[in-house]
């Protein structure tokens, strides 16, 4: 089955050697009839080919090495198993449906194949055939071509294809995952994805509201990283416009010496404040601060410094968010593209997409009914012209294969309206580029209305992550942790492991579609999908081969002598459920949606706990305690689990600690 595998995704590359082979012979056979002009020139190209040759040959070879290390993705092979069989059976069937998923029901198998349905009803409206489910499904399972992951296949119902895995299959994908570690699937070639998440805006604090696109965009990059994409995270900071005249006046007035000394602004957002109520009140500061900004937009140094010294202040805030949070981030804010900009502007006006409305530049795009407008009638830029200019350097200079943007949902019809824009003028063909808006519900509190302080303002989130803290370090304290289970330096690792995982994880097991309500109560209860529940759980299970005396040395050991016996129901429901992990990983990077990956910890936690009420891991006297037995094959089921949480808890930005 792994060969099935392999010969379909390295075909590409099989093929390309055969043809730079056949290309290197032809010009040995060139050379030897005496037809070449330049002999010099013939071995030169000679020596091109062999180098290429020999570099797709290595790669090949790297590339089949880690496949035979990776985690198989079950559902796909079956796919291929399936695709075969529907192929041999009707090989007139244009793009025949192709439904494989796991069964909901044990009774049912452990996948079903479910295309009979699909393919009877257009041999119906194609030909006029009428021929029942039922039929299809028969004809489709003599048709599956030989495999090493099949056990057998069961008709049932009107047509469904009950799938039953060979218990050698399973078991030696679970050997190797445990000898291998977790490795997705090889992805081809090497794509590069863009994302931009987080985004606050200069002189303003991070508020709950940054909350989501943080750790949304965060988890994306991770898990893109770990599938082996080359990841660029970029921080779209709001650090250009207007706003920057009176914030830079302000600082003129109250700190005259900034130039040789720096200002001491403690609160910058009391500090922007002070600025906009003068801005609103003070008609000379107002023609003053436009005055700055003009100045500022033609790079007047003293103004440039103030700007920085500005921008500074807000960056040395913002990196106490992503320190706690554990976020990596590349700043490339509005600034970045201000250069840009005019460029933009022309190339929209020379392919002639550029109206003028009421002394503004806009752009209608097709089938949006509020234009771009990428020139104010003052003669400045707006978003609409930074957010294209970003659009195209991410395309056309960075090169991305893949574009994410992590932003709330409120801007949906701007990104939309943006992306359109994108491929009008040419610079994407989205059949070949992946341009996608991530978008996210707001953070509601629970009265469930928009997440507030009771004063009416906004939560900051450094006060949001300090309160979590607070509340973790009582919950432990609740539960006694502090008494004699933990030393002091593992209560400090359990409180931040909780209570930062527990934020990230609230937000993340929810479909980021939905609004959801912001609750520290629910997200630090220990029962449920929270991520205190997963956290204690997986210290219970890395504990168990701890408390038997078996060591990390002595599992290794094991997991390349001992056989995973699969017996046991509850052994083979784990064995199936740790292999899904590929699948559920593949899903997301398709759909983009981050609660599946809750969803399945969460199942495999729970699915453990029946293992583990079932199936005696260590067995003990009853009278003295004393170990009488270990079942290798079942810790080694309890390390297979442990290792791919882990995995999700990296995924997902939760860091577990050993003792909780």
């Amino acid at each position: 089955s792994r060969n099935y595998c392999v010969t379909t995704q390295f075909a590409f590359q099989e093929n390309e050697i055969k043809l730079l082979t056949a290309e290197i012979e032809h010009l040995k056979n060139f050379g030897c009839l005496g037809v070449s002009p330049s002999l010099e020139g013939l071995r030169d190209e000679n020596a091109k080919l062999k180098y290429r040759l020999n570099f797709l040959k290595k790669s090949l070879q790297e590339e089949r090495s880690k496949s035979m290390k990776s985690m198989i993705n079950i559902n796909n092979l079956l796919q291929e198993i399936f695709g075969a069989a529907i192929q041999a059976a009707y090989p007139d069937l244009e793009n025949p449906p192709l439904v494989v998923t796991p069964s909901q029901q044990a009774k049912f198998g452990d996948y079903q194949c479910n295309s009979a349905m699909g393919i009877s009803q257009i041999l119906l409206k194609t030909r006029e055939q009428k021929v029942i489910p039922r039929e299809i499904a028969e004809k489709i399972a003599k048709n599956i071509p030989a495999n090493e992951c099949i056990e057998k296949v069961e008709i049932a119902g009107p047509g469904f294809i009950n799938v039953h895995l060979r218990k050698d299959f399973v078991s030696k994908q679970l050997s190797s995952l445990l000898i291998n570690g977790v490795q997705l699937p090889a992805i081809g070639k090497r794509k590069k994805v863009v994302v931009d998440f987080s985004s606050p805006n200069i002189a303003k604090e991070m508020h709950v509201g940054h909350l989501r696109s943080t750790i949304i965009g965060e988890s994306m990059c991770r898990l893109f990283e770990f599938a082996g994409y080359d990841v660029l995270r970029l921080n779209h900071l709001g650090d250009w416009g207007t706003q920057f005249g009176m914030l830079i006046a302000h600082l003129q007035d109250k700190f005259p010496d900034y130039l040789t000394v720096s200002p001491p602004i403690g609160d910058l957002q009391a500090f922007y404040k002070e600025s906009k109520q003068r801005f609103d009140t003070e008609e000379e500061f107002k023609k003053r601060a436009y005055q700055c900004v003009v100045l500022l937009q033609s790079r007047n140094p003293d103004f440039i410094k103030a700007w920085n010294l500005i921008c500074d202040v807000s960056r040395r805030e913002f990196q106490k968010i992503y320190n706690c949070l554990d976020v990596t981030i590349i700043e490339r804010g509005e600034s970045f593209y201000h250069e840009m900009m005019k460029d933009i502007v022309k190339e929209f006006e020379d392919k002639g997409f550029v109206q003028v409305d009421d002394g503004r530049k806009v752009v209608f795009v097709p089938g949006f009914p509020v234009p771009l407008t990428i020139v104010k009638s003052d003669g400045g830029y707006t978003y609409d012209t930074s957010d294209l200019a970003a659009l195209k350097h991410r395309l056309c200079e960075e090169k991305g294969d893949i574009l994410i943007y992590v932003v709330d949902s409120g801007q949906s019809m701007h990104f939309q309206t943006i992306f359109a824009a994108g491929q009008m003028i040419g610079w994407y063909d989205p059949k070949v580029t992946r341009v996608a808006h991530a978008a996210f519900g707001v953070v509601l509190g629970e009265d469930k209305k928009k997440f507030k302080t009771r004063s009416g303002d906004t939560v900051r989130l450094i006060d949001l992550l300090e309160e979590g803290l607070k509340r973790a370090m009582d919950k432990l304290k609740d539960k006694e942790r502090d008494k004699v289970v933990l030393t002091p330096e593992e209560l400090k690792a359990a409180q931040t492991s909780v209570a930062f995982g527990c934020i990230k994880y609230a937000d993340l097991s929810h479909n980021r579609l939905n609004d959801y309500v912001f609750s520290f109560d629910k997200m630090l209860d220990d029962r449920g999908n929270t991520a205190a529940y997963l956290l204690y759980a997986f210290t219970r299970i890395r504990a168990i081969a701890r408390l038997a005396n078996i060591d990390e040395q002595m599992l290794r050991k094991a997991a390349r002598e001992e056989v995973l016996v699969l017996d046991h129901e509850k052994e083979w429901k784990l064995g199936k459920c740790i292999l899904r992990f590929p699948e559920i990983l593949q899903k997301i990077l398709e759909d983009l949606l981050l609660h599946t990956l809750c969803d399945y910890l969460y199942e495999l936690a729970t699915t453990f706990t029946e293992f583990y009420d079932s199936c005696y891991c260590v067995e003990k006297d009853r009278q003295t305690g004393q170990i009488v037995k270990v079942n290798m094959w079942r810790l080694l089921l309890c390390e297979a689990t442990a290792t791919v949480m882990a995995k999700g808890f990296d995924i997902l930005g939760i860091k577990p600690v050993q003792r909780m």
